[in-house]
């Protein structure tokens, strides 16, 4: 397997999932002209359930922004999920597994949750966040200044 630097990359991946209600959801269907957050994550990681809590308390501040949470986890553990955190209540979240292709996990090389990458609405990689340095207010910010 070939690793490709996140810099190097620096487009949304061309990911596809299984969203929790098992419908199939694919990087092209994300609305045009929004920003991207891409939130790689584990249902079971408790980071990942600290982060998400933190984004829904500061949800306000992300309304313009697309965020797709991807997990490698089943379809029922994605769905309970979504159950635990009203994560319906959002039209602009887009929830669901990648399955075992792991495409996004091995494009951006995760090795620990969460994961972060946040994008302009142009599709242009703006920063990425490692499970140590995910920080809502620092994607805030950044969101806020983009040019």
């Amino acid at each position: 397997m070939i690793s490709i630097p996140v810099i190097a990359q620096g487009k949304i991946p061309p990911f596809r999932m299984i969203r929790w209600d098992g419908t199939m959801f694919s990087a092209t269907q994300l609305p045009m002209g929004k920003p991207v957050m891409i939130y790689y994550f584990s249902p079971e990681c408790e980071e990942c359930q600290k982060f998400t809590g933190e984004l829904l308390s500061k949800i306000n501040d992300f309304s313009n922004v697309s965020i797709a949470m991807i997990t490698y986890q089943s379809t029922q553990t994605v769905a309970d999920y979504v159950k635990k955190n009203h994560l319906r209540s959002y039209a602009n979240i887009y929830v669901g597994t990648e399955g075992s292709s792991l495409f996004v996990r091995n494009y951006y090389n995760i090795l620990h949750f969460p994961f972060v990458a946040l994008y302009t609405k142009e599709g242009k990689l703006i920063r990425t966040y490692t499970w140590k340095e995910v920080s809502v207010e620092d994607m805030i910010f950044r969101l806020k200044n983009i040019k």
